[in-house]
């Protein structure tokens, strides 16, 4: 008789270990689902709009509207897209630290001159000047087409913008 506890024992316990086998997953989809006829779900969420999508918009928007200041203060000034004239005592490359330049009639000191982007197949030059009070500019040019590419900047709060020039001399 002890025996026979023994195997009925293990014959319980073997089917146990089956049904939590089973289940060990948790139920099927089926099971899960299978008396929801009535019930009614919440409808899915829309989707929102990417926020790359949005970025991307909003940096159109801005190009687009710097474009227009540009024009708006291009033709307050007078100014137009051609490039200032040029009168040089020497070539641009030689211009170093300590050198003189006038733009536009008013006389700046040369701080600095050097590559800012090199693309390879040309370089994009800048170079930093001041005026006497200490105000800070950039002339900005490629190298193998100074006299096309010259741009003049001023120092304003932490970015450069561009102001228009007519005239530079070195």
């Amino acid at each position: 008789m002890a025996k026979a506890k023994k195997i009925e024992k293990k014959v319980k316990k073997a089917k146990k270990d089956e049904e939590e086998e089973e289940h060990s997953g948790g139920a099927s989809l089926d099971d899960a689902f299978a008396d929801d006829e009535d019930v009614e779900y919440a409808p899915s969420k829309p989707k929102k709009a990417k926020k790359a999508k949005k970025d991307e918009e909003m940096e159109e928007e801005i190009e687009e509207a710097e474009e227009e200041v540009e024009k708006v203060s291009n033709a307050l000034n007078g100014a137009s897209d051609e490039p200032p004239s040029v009168k040089a005592s020497k070539p641009i490359a030689k211009i170093k630290k300590g050198d003189r330049m006038k733009i536009d009639g008013k006389e700046y000191i040369v701080d600095d001159h050097y590559v800012l982007m090199d693309h390879k197949t040309t370089k994009e030059m800048a170079i930093e000047i001041y005026d006497k009070d200490d105000k800070d500019y950039q002339v900005r040019y490629f190298d193998d087409q100074m006299e096309t590419t010259l741009q003049f900047y001023e120092l304003q709060e932490i970015i450069y913008v561009k102001k228009p020039v007519k005239e530079i001399v070195w």
